[in-house]
């Protein structure tokens, strides 16, 4: 088939996929594929067709893969690639809701919370109800209404559906419908949305207003989504009503990295996308570009284990490379010295820089021993994830005066100025306001605008009108100013940039810095000819609203990579390092219930193995801290799962055991695991056969007595032969039918007594 030559880069599999573009189209990308060569290209393609930039409608899952893939489209095709319509759902979904907002009854400049904001205001809440903070957290509170908000059930819908209900109450947490309730009312009256009302309020646009619907089925002619695998139900119903009208639909992704089911992806939106569209053409991107042939066989043979997948066979023409590496070390202090020197070695053995090794961990806690022991060598390193600059205090404090300057009614960032710097408006008077605006129905700021009526303010309505009348003077400037001279004028008029020069502490320096920047990043927003977005005020703060950790530039980019493995998705790295692969850490304990958690770790496993081109190195510790105490630790299931043909079982320089201590045929057992690699001393006493039971309980630790005949959930039944009673850390020496003798912590243990 003959093509053009523009789309001579890409391999027959990627131009096909590149040149069909009516009609739907699924793109199974596997790691390493050129899954954005190929997006980039096919978007191209679109546009040299003779079709309008105008009506491609392209969604990612950050600001940077977008503004990358534009940048990439542009030399193909020019300045055209500008008005493609392309960035993530949130921002693309925000900029329709700046024009249709007030079709849902929102001001055009309405304010996004972000999740500081939305946690502050459900503490509020909780204060105002009277209940129990430590019950009801903020945490807990918030993650229960954005998962419902993903699954499209609003506050009215949550008090309809019995199953919620009943679960709240089984909690301890019957109110938490009032508290949906309430939250979603305050942030309507502030006019505000938060991230998930974003998706909720395009889905309640499109559903609500047909002629909306209408105007952009019409516009999106040509509709692509990255990453599909990620996609939640709520976005997944906006795509899907967004291209009925001319199906020309085009998903990628790959079902083999959907791990975000805890933020609401929904792994079946790729699974039964030929569902929703019978006539379906599907593109299977199955060479890797990335990776030695050891590292893809290897994270083959692991997804493999896996029941719930697409058909699709991964392979290489890059050399075999070095087999994976298996570190194994008596403690989670140990494990991050042995990394760190690996790290060291390397460096110096291979001529590498620093930024060619990530660590990858399944938490953040894990980071500590890697930083301390890279710190003792010298060696540069960055944690991803750590605080972004938007949300340090004096650069949140700057955006919420320009916040409250766009939208008055901002309840959460108006509190948080008030009364800083400090003007003598104390927390008895932010009562009273917000006392008074419940009372009359009235935002905080429409208190304010006719202070002189309400006597029970006393002495603070003098400084409570010298307040409203300097936001009312900043405000005069929304028509005439740009973002930059508005937030100058602002930081000088507020006392907020005088207040933080005169701290010359080394903390207060640093604070003046940063507000400096902020004022310098509104400059170069403004003064940006590259860019085909608005420049006022309103425009920078949705741009920084929406911003993420994946979206920063780290100017010193020279350093060891740390992160956690869901915020490696989509990189790539010479080497890498997953460590604290145990049982109950990676897979988590609290993903062991069922075979779709189990399965989605592994997916996890295979994300952070893809992550390395060269080297890969896997790395666990015998025992680790937890809770102050030191417990002894099991590999995880997924080392035995590689084919051992990928693997270099050398130990550690100065760990001289063997990594394990037999190693027998792995069998499929509860989730697809098998333990016997791990096998301790056999026991010779045969244990009767009882079938394990369907409603595991586990007993008290404290009636577990010698002799009892007991059930683990993954080691099954074993004879309780010994206990060693060490105060709160009381042990206990099993023989397992199937994995021999094990020696337990009773409070951890979780443990069924059958006789």
């Amino acid at each position: 088939m003959s093509h053009p030559p523009y789309l001579d880069k890409l391999n027959e599999t990627q131009r096909e996929a590149a040149m069909c573009i009516k009609g739907p189209v699924m793109i199974i990308a596997g790691a390493g594929s050129g899954k954005t060569r190929v997006l980039t290209y096919r978007i191209a393609h679109i546009i040299k067709e003779g079709n309008d930039a105008f009506n491609i409608l392209a969604l990612t899952f950050t600001n940077k893969a977008a503004k990358e893939m534009k940048h990439r489209i542009e030399t193909v095709v020019g300045g055209e690639a500008k008005n493609i319509w392309m960035g993530t759902f949130h921002s693309v979904f925000a900029k329709i809701l700046r024009v249709e907002a007030e079709k849902i009854g929102y001001p055009k400049d309405f304010t996004i919370y972000d999740t500081d904001d939305s946690k502050s205001l459900i503490k509020t809440i909780v204060k105002e109800m009277n209940l129990d903070e430590k019950l009801y957290k903020p945490g807990v509170v918030y993650n229960r209404i954005s998962n419902c908000k993903n699954s499209l059930i609003t506050a009215k819908e949550y008090i309809k559906i019995p199953e919620l209900l009943e679960a709240d109450s089984s909690t301890g947490r019957p109110l938490l419908s009032k508290i949906f309730a309430a939250y979603q009312a305050r942030c309507f009256k502030s006019g505000a949305m938060d991230f998930d009302d974003i998706l909720l309020n395009t889905y309640a646009l499109l559903k609500g207003h047909p002629d909306a619907l209408n105007k952009y089925q019409h516009k999106f002619k040509f509709i692509m989504v990255d990453e599909y695998q990620d996609t939640n139900l709520c976005q997944y119903m906006i795509v899907k009503s967004l291209a009925a009208m001319y199906e020309n639909l085009c998903v990628v992704g790959d079902d083999s990295q959907s791990i975000y089911s805890f933020r609401g992806a929904n792994i079946a939106n790729i699974l039964n996308f030929e569902k929703d569209y019978p006539d379906l053409n599907v593109f299977k991107l199955e060479h890797n570009y990335r990776s030695t042939s050891n590292i893809v066989n290897a994270s083959s043979s692991i997804i493999a284990n896996n029941k719930e997948k697409l058909d699709k066979k991964i392979y290489t023409d890059n050399p075999e490379g070095e087999k994976i590496s298996i570190f194994k070390s008596p403690s989670d202090n140990e494990e991050g010295k042995a990394v760190a020197n690996s790290i060291f070695e390397e460096k110096n053995q291979k001529q590498k820089a620093n930024s060619d090794f990530a660590i990858l961990y399944r938490t953040n806690a894990q980071s500590r021993s890697f930083e301390e022991s890279l710190r003792k060598l010298n060696i540069p390193y960055r944690i991803y994830g750590g605080m972004s600059f938007y949300q340090r205090k004096e650069v949140k404090d700057m955006i919420a005066y320009l916040r409250v300057v766009v939208n008055p009614n901002d309840e959460e960032a108006l509190k948080r100025i008030i009364n800083y710097p400090a003007r003598k408006i104390g927390n008895t008077t932010i009562d009273k306001l917000l006392v008074l605006a419940a009372e009359n129905e009235k935002t905080i700021w429409g208190i304010l605008s006719e202070v002189h009526r309400y006597p029970v303010l006393g002495s603070s309505v003098a400084h409570l009108r010298d307040f409203h009348m300097m936001i009312s003077s900043f405000q005069t400037m929304l028509s005439t100013k740009n973002a930059y001279e508005i937030a100058e004028y602002v930081a000088k008029q507020s006392t907020l940039l005088k207040t933080l020069y005169e701290d010359k502490t080394v903390e207060g320096v640093s604070r003046h810095e940063n507000l400096v920047e902020l004022l310098n990043a509104m400059k170069e927003f403004t003064e940006d000819d590259t860019s085909e977005k608005e420049k006022d005020l309103s425009a920078f703060l949705q741009d920084i609203a929406l911003y993420t950790d994946a979206d920063k530039d780290d100017d010193d980019k020279n350093k060891v990579t740390l992160m956690t493995i869901h915020s490696s998705k989509g990189l790539e790295f010479r080497n890498v390092y997953v460590v604290g692969l145990e049982e109950n850490l990676f897979p988590s304990q609290l993903s062991l219930s069922s075979r779709q958690e189990l399965e989605e770790e592994r997916r996890l496993f295979y994300v952070a193995a893809t992550r390395a081109e060269e080297k890969l190195t896997l790395s666990y510790a015998t025992s680790r801290f937890k809770y102050g105490n030191l417990i002894p630790c099991e590999p995880s299931r997924f080392i035995e799962e590689i084919d051992s043909k990928f693997l270099d079982y050398s130990a550690v320089p100065g760990i001289r055991e063997p990594l394990f201590q037999a190693k027998q045929k792995s069998t499929d057992k509860a989730f697809g695991t098998g333990y016997g690699m791990f096998v301790g001393k056999q026991t010779a006493r045969p244990l009767p056969e009882i079938k394990s039971s369907e409603n595991f309980k586990p007993n008290d630790a404290s009636e577990i007595k010698e002799g009892q005949l007991v059930e683990h959930q993954r080691f099954g039944m074993g004879v309780v032969q010994k206990l060693e009673d060490n105060g709160d850390n009381k042990k206990a020496i099993i023989n397992f039918n199937e994995v021999g003798q094990k020696t337990l912590v009773l409070k951890f243990a979780k443990l069924m007594i059958h006789s």
